[in-house]
């Protein structure tokens, strides 16, 4: 009986529940599977290495921040084939998050609505859950820890957060990812404005290779941009990496938009959508990437991938790597499978 048919069975009594609910069953599902040592099972992808920003990941396909925001299940996440698992995003103190409901499906657009708000037990039991994991502990493969800044820090204090967070995970950390483009944390996005953008690069740089002096171990930076920029914005972004030298650039987390979904149920819900309706949005945004940084600076593309064609699509607007979230709610685990095999016969 294969994993897609089981997940086909799975998929109503999931979306018969709660979003958020049915999320936190799912992975608790899961690690308990993995602690049984069922995850074992899983076929895996056929090792497709990939060298980016000076690390070798195992395949292309990775897993997208904010489905374990705490690090909580890394080894069952890590069992389902991906070649880079990304967690996150922690925050220096731990908060609740936004009040309940903050998540809503909308399946007639495979699009997800959300309005988390960072949720997380903070930094310290972050480090502590990558640090137990045996992924960590047995340097399986690529690991990347997301980093925000708390809901009540003023906007001008943001960079106080990053850098604390910086610190805390960078001894754990594959690569370290900022976060500055969540809609979800009030004036978060304020932070993509040129100003604002090199100022907190600037010091994030120096600290990174302060932090690789002390650790002898050069952590590679990358930063997560939003969808719902203009080609200008896009430019400025891109100066402002090459500018600090930053690792690379995530593209792109979700959009504020609603076109896409106009006149579905929960379409007017406030906070960012993700699944189908971005996947456009974010290859324009990897095309205008690509066009001004080139080679000097490798793209991870995210955003509505649904199938191989869909991750070929992203690598063919300039991404080196892609990363999967939505379309593992709509599509089961055997998509990491699927569009790693896609990727596999595109690379031949």
């Amino acid at each position: 009986m294969s994993e897609k048919f089981l997940y086909s069975l799975a998929r109503p009594c999931l979306f018969s529940l709660d979003a958020e609910a049915a999320h936190h069953l799912t992975l608790s599902s899961l690690k308990k599977a993995d602690a049984l040592g069922l995850t074992r099972l899983l076929p895996q992808p056929p090792r497709d290495e990939r060298q980016v920003m000076g690390l070798t990941f195992a395949n292309p396909v990775g897993l997208a921040a904010g489905l374990d925001k705490d690090g909580a299940y890394i080894d069952g996440l890590a069992a389902l084939g991906f070649g880079f698992i990304e967690i996150g995003t922690v925050t220096p103190r731990a908060q609740p998050g936004n009040p309940k409901p903050r998540m809503f499906r909308l399946p007639q657009a495979n699009a997800i609505i959300n309005r988390m708000g960072f949720n997380n037990g903070g930094v310290d039991a972050f480090v502590a859950n990558v640090h137990a994991s045996r992924f960590y502990q047995n340097r399986a493969g690529i690991i990347g820890l997301n980093i925000g800044k708390n809901a009540d820090t003023p906007i001008e204090r943001a960079v106080d957060d990053y850098l604390l967070c910086l610190e805390k995970v960078y001894p754990y950390a594959s690569y370290v990812t900022v976060n500055i483009s969540s809609p979800n944390t009030k004036n978060l996005r304020q932070l993509q404005g040129a100003s604002e953008l090199d100022a907190l690069l600037s010091q994030l740089k120096a600290a990174q290779l302060r932090l690789a002096d002390r650790h002898k171990r050069y952590v590679p930076v990358a930063l997560k941009i939003a969808p719902d920029i203009d080609a200008e914005q896009v430019k400025e972004i891109a100066a402002a990496l090459l500018r600090h030298k930053i690792d690379g650039v995530i593209a792109t987390n979700t959009t504020i938009t609603r076109d896409a979904v106009q006149g579905l149920p929960h379409a007017q819900e406030a906070g960012g959508l993700s699944g189908a309706p971005v996947f456009e949005l974010s290859n324009a945004v990897i095309r205008g990437l690509k066009a001004e940084l080139g080679e000097a600076l490798p793209i991870i593309g995210v955003g509505g991938i649904l199938d191989g064609a869909g991750a070929r699509a992203k690598i063919a607007a300039g991404a080196s790597l892609v990363q999967l979230y939505s379309g593992l709610i709509y599509q089961g685990p055997t998509l990491v499978r699927e569009c790693a095999a896609a990727l596999r016969r595109a690379a031949r």
